[in-house]
């Protein structure tokens, strides 16, 4: 089963599906089942990943397992929280894997 890597910068570990900004992780999430996502959350500009949490709230479509690799300390918490309070939990990767 697929697993979905999204991250603006750091290319996907093999194996993975990349996704570079919060609409195209929509666009795949809504469109395949995916076993594993990781997420960064600062996408560049003003693009984070809270889009696409929400979208995984308002859906109930959270994969099993959720990574978050991001550098970004207040992101990480917020994603963190989001996927322990909705989702499955979390699996906590180091920046950049």
């Amino acid at each position: 089963m697929n697993r979905l890597w999204v991250d603006d910068l750091r290319p996907a570990p093999p194996g993975w599906t990349w996704a570079k900004t919060s609409a195209e992780a929509i666009a795949l999430l809504g469109a395949a089942e995916f076993a594993a996502i990781s997420l960064d959350h600062d996408l560049g500009g003003d693009d984070t990943t809270r889009p696409v949490v929400l979208w995984l709230c308002e859906h109930d479509r959270w994969p099993p397992e959720v990574h978050v690799h991001t550098a970004n300390p207040v992101g990480r918490d917020w994603l963190t929280g989001m996927a322990r309070r909705y989702g499955p939990g979390v699996r906590q990767r180091g920046a950049g894997r």
